[in-house]
């Protein structure tokens, strides 16, 4: 048995990764789904202060409060930023990192820094029209996605609108990512190219890589393929 905490990415909270963890506890694993500040069931009218460090917190809290070790962290999304830096933290707790399709944090820089100007500015003002945090996509947004029109009712009907400041603040690593022991999980679809945050660590030596046939959203789209790639990974070792 393992103990995989799953963190989700933007917009999303812990019902994103229902169908996953049912299948990983029937595989066996302690399984624990995370809903971050300001995100899902714990979105309130103070979302819009929530900040990145708020979020690294609230994992390493969840680590500690829980007293578990030997995890193997999944963050997807924008949550492979988090991921990222509680790994980093908390080696005696995190002992494998998982990015799923995911941001990796850059010492010193945010998630949107190496975004275009343009791209930049359009967040910031969508952001600013409300009331400071990022809107959830419409349904159109997910085009070549490999979702089915239910499956993308669901994904909305689990989403908020995301704290916008945490897009904005740098990324923080007392150790570096090319240190951690991490498995990076593409999508191929629509696009099969692997996210630049990552083609750093293609070469070091604790990372491993794998390919799964979906779009950005896997745990709806083919969440049995899934789970099967993550019990197969944390059993490796």
């Amino acid at each position: 048995m393992t103990t995989i905490v799953l963190v989700p990415g933007a917009w999303l909270g812990a019902a994103a990764w229902d169908a996953v963890a049912a299948r990983l506890r029937t595989a066996g694993h302690d399984v624990h789904p995370l809903t971050l500040p300001g995100l899902g069931e714990r979105a309130t009218g103070a979302a819009a202060q929530v900040r990145l460090v708020d979020h690294v917190a609230d994992v390493l809290d969840h680590l500690s409060a829980h007293e578990l070790s030997d995890v193997a962290l999944v963050g997807h999304s924008y949550a492979g930023i988090v991921t990222g830096q509680v790994a980093s933290c908390a080696p005696e707790r995190v002992t494998h990192a998982i990015f799923l399709d995911s941001n990796l944090p850059r010492p010193g820089l945010s998630m949107v820094d190496g975004w275009s100007e343009r791209g930049v500015r359009f967040v910031r003002r969508q952001i600013a029209e409300n009331g400071g945090l990022w809107p959830k996509l419409d349904p159109e947004d997910f085009e070549g996605q490999d979702l089915t029109e239910r499956q993308i009712q669901l994904l909305l009907e689990h989403s908020t609108d995301h704290p916008g400041r945490t897009l904005f603040d740098p990324a923080v690593l007392p150790r570096p990512l090319s240190r951690l022991r991490a498995t990076y999980i593409n999508c191929l679809k629509p696009e099969p190219a692997i996210h630049a945050d990552a083609e750093p660590y293609a070469a070091a030596p604790s990372w491993s890589f794998a390919n799964l046939d979906s779009g950005h959203w896997p745990m709806y789209s083919r969440p049995a393929e899934l789970a099967a790639l993550l019990d197969e990974i944390v059993r490796k070792g």
